[in-house]
């Protein structure tokens, strides 16, 4: 039977030379001019389909190659029958989809060269009536994603930043998200939204809080995905973190650290007192059990005051001689230890 031979180079406006990059680009930029929820004309939803059937067979290599051996002596619209011993790619069966019957979504062009209903084809979604269209978003993208009834939406991951004190004590704070939702006619777009957000005591950088239901949004019906918020712990004024452990500074004057001494440290739960041991070093770490980020399912971190000693920069008469007098009497050597 004869049908009418369809050029899909005249249709995609490409030249039988163009590279696979060339073909995409004019895909992608036709596609958004007649998809049928940018363009209103009578003929575009046609024009559309004729696009995605011709990009069909244009961006796979196997089935343009077997295109190409018709030649370039057709013309669109001439009547058309394949040659003899002409092998189709076959498929599914005529006028059946990889799910099950639907009405015929190619050109008869198309099924005599290819094979009714190829599994493969991506160009278009099931939107009832035994119809199938895709949509603005993945004809702009120039995807190919065979859509046959509902998907659940993709889970979602951003990364916020939060102040230690939210992990110490945990709290609930409003983040504005930039995320993807489906208009009205069912296209996504890009869009902004404020989620009020529970910070669990105890969250360490690297975790993730889970929310779910809060991803993208699925089709069809189905259930959106989930949105993982990375945690990211600001850097502190006056702790490092490291794990679930804090580190703070602790300044000595020499006399302290050669006496030892008692004073009042800073913790993220409060001041507590310190006992500093006579001959405290430079660099040593004194060790307060479980007074680091908090831990729901087991113990919490320690917090390490790290020494350091301090020598003064000036030294007042009555200084300089008691540090004259304390060289004379000491037999500490510095370099000797």
């Amino acid at each position: 039977m004869a049908v009418k031979f369809r050029d899909y180079y005249e249709i995609m406006g490409v030249p039988r030379t163009a590279t696979q990059d060339e073909i995409k680009a004019a895909y992608r930029g036709l596609a958004r001019k007649y998809h049928p929820d940018v363009n209103k004309a009578a003929d575009a939803e046609d024009k559309f389909k004729e696009l995605g059937e011709a990009y069909e067979v244009l961006r796979d290599p196997d089935k343009r190659k077997k295109y190409d051996t018709l030649g370039s002596n057709w013309r669109d619209g001439q009547d058309f029958t394949p040659p003899p011993g002409w092998e189709g790619f076959g498929g599914f069966g005529r006028g059946r989809s990889a799910t099950g019957p639907t009405a015929n979504n190619f050109s008869d062009f198309f099924e005599s060269l290819f094979g009714g209903g190829f599994g493969g084809f991506s160009g278009f979604r099931n939107v009832g009536g035994g119809g199938f269209r895709q949509s603005a978003d993945e004809a702009d993208d120039g995807n190919a994603a065979w859509h046959s009834g509902p998907e659940a939406g993709e889970d979602q991951q951003v990364r916020i930043r939060i102040p230690l004190e939210d992990s110490i004590h945990g709290t609930e704070r409003t983040i504005t998200l930039e995320t993807r939702e489906r208009g009205p006619k069912g296209r996504l777009r890009n869009a902004k939204r404020d989620l009020k957000v529970r910070i669990p005591q105890g969250v360490v950088s690297g975790q993730k809080i889970r929310l779910a239901g809060q991803g993208s949004p699925g089709e069809h019906g189905a259930p959106p995905g989930d949105l993982y918020l990375l945690v990211e712990l600001e850097p502190h004024a006056q702790f490092r973190v490291g794990g679930r452990d804090l580190f703070i500074d602790l300044a000595l004057a020499p006399w302290e650290a050669a006496l030892g001494t008692e004073l009042s440290l800073p913790t993220p739960a409060g001041a507590v007192s310190l006992k500093v041991p006579a001959g405290a070093s430079s660099g040593q770490k004194l060790r307060l059990k479980g007074k680091g980020i908090p831990n729901p399912r087991g113990e919490a971190g320690d917090l390490y005051a790290e020494i350091r000693i301090v020598t003064p920069k000036t030294l007042s008469k009555a200084e300089k001689e008691a540090w004259e007098e304390l060289k004379k009497v000491s037999r500490f050597e510095a370099r000797e230890e």
